[in-house]
């Protein structure tokens, strides 16, 4: 789709512009995880030369040997690109020097205060001010809080010399990866995009349009940062609703989930969310306290986003007082009891294990004395809690050994009505059990 410039030539981007429309400009990723690698791929696919950077040079040596390590880009359409010489990568910030727009896609995690943690934000940034140049675009994909790219990243670039909006373009849009979602990937979910300027942001949305079916211009980087904060703080708080609901379902000896079930059928108004463990991955954990953290600093207080994080957090604790539930009823104290947990990634079908849940029940049930081990056929190894684990397969022998079983994460393909079967007692977090009656079942 075209974009119309602002009145008043911009020869800048004019001339960017036309190297965008010819696939001739060249672009840089910054970090090459679940958002910077796919929307690398995107780009190479549409025939753009790309160059990703990361510090890891583990990813590096994988995607210049064509090998995926991300399992949403599949390895043969990557080792294609690679072979075609539309898709590189590297180690060294100097390939900076040869772009014509860079996408920073690095981390942006809390600090032990649950403060933002801004470094890899800053290091990228850095590294980009110094290969500036006239004509280039810079768009920060990093999930951060309403600001940063005006307060942080502006004036780091600033101190070239270089005049936003007129030399050069400087854009936040943010990332909304969803893995191991089948139906919506990088290229279909539809991109917003706020440049400090009017011209930064036709530069910028020009050049996604090339690649990506739908974007969405905003008037601010401000507004599109909220954007990001205000999608994930909405699920965010809305679990936290039915999670206590689920708490209080339980006291009055009430199916939730059939609460939830019945509520969803009404065609207007309701929204059904689902009860769980507690909250996992890169955004939905981490991105409400972004946005109370800026509300702080601005003197205004996020009582009930806050209280839904509260809650949230407490989910972990509580699946432990059902394994201690579980255990009473066989006359056994979680000390000493073998407990095995089915799944750590942080949901179902992905290998990701980022502040999932299944980490935080595991290491209570260690600290108070339970023989805790895991079974998760997405990630065959953890290292965790100052050993080794390996994930046990799902045998009946195997599920004899343990005295409680926890569904924490309910991937597809797990034999669950063996689980069932063989295991002396089931902690069923995820409602994998749905329409199943045993007494060996404690239910969320």
């Amino acid at each position: 789709m075209p974009y119309r410039y602002p009145r008043g030539r911009n020869a800048a981007a004019e001339a960017l512009s036309r190297k965008i429309d010819k696939r001739s400009a060249r672009l840089a990723v910054i970090g090459l995880g679940y958002v910077g690698l796919p929307l690398a791929v995107e780009f190479a696919e549409a025939g753009f030369k790309v160059t990703g950077i990361d510090v890891d040079a583990r990813r590096v040596r994988k995607l210049l040997a064509g090998e995926s390590y991300i399992r949403d880009v599949p390895t043969a359409e990557l080792g294609a690109l690679v072979r075609s010489g539309r898709l590189t990568a590297t180690t060294d910030f100097a390939a900076l020097k040869h772009a014509d727009a860079v996408n920073v896609c690095v981390p942006t995690p809390l600090s032990k205060q649950r403060d933002p943690d801004m470094s890899f934000v800053v290091a990228a940034a850095e590294q980009v001010a110094r290969h500036l140049r006239a004509g280039m675009l810079v768009i920060l994909e990093s999930t951060t809080y309403p600001g940063t790219t005006d307060e942080l990243i502006l004036p780091l670039l600033a101190r070239s010399g270089l005049k936003v909006g007129r030399d050069f373009f400087l854009a936040f849009s943010p990332e909304r990866v969803d893995p191991g979602n089948p139906r919506f990937n990088t290229r279909n979910i539809p991109k917003v995009v706020g440049g400090v300027t009017p011209t930064c942001t036709s530069v910028a949305a020009r050049l996604y349009s090339q690649r990506l079916e739908h974007v969405i211009p905003v008037s601010s980087p401000q507004v599109a940062e909220m954007v990001k904060l205000l999608e994930n703080t909405f699920r965010s708080v809305n679990i936290g609703l039915v999670n206590e609901i689920a708490l209080l379902c339980r006291r009055l000896k009430i199916d939730a989930w059939e609460v939830i079930e019945a509520a969803a059928t009404k065609p207007f108004g309701f929204m059904p969310f689902f009860p769980g463990p507690g909250l996992g991955g890169h955004c939905i954990p981490i991105d409400p306290f972004y946005l109370a953290w800026k509300a702080r600093a601005s003197g205004f207080e996020t009582r009930f986003i806050e209280l839904a994080g509260h809650i949230n957090g407490q989910m972990p604790d509580h699946v432990v007082d059902l394994v201690a539930e579980s255990l009473n009823r066989r006359g056994k104290a979680v000390h000493g009891s073998r407990v095995l947990v089915l799944g750590v990634a942080y949901k179902a079908d992905i290998d990701d294990i980022r502040e999932s849940p299944s980490l935080d029940i595991m290491q209570t049930l260690i600290d108070r004395g339970a023989r805790v081990e895991y079974s998760d056929p997405f990630v065959p190894t953890l290292e965790f809690a100052g050993r080794r684990f390996r994930s046990v397969p799902l045998t009946a022998a195997h599920l004899r050994r343990f005295d409680c079983a926890v569904i924490a994460t309910a991937h597809s393909g797990v034999p669950y009505a063996g689980v069932l079967k063989y295991s002396k007692g089931v902690v069923d977090t995820r409602n994998a059990l749905r329409g199943r009656r045993s007494r060996k079942i404690v239910r969320l």
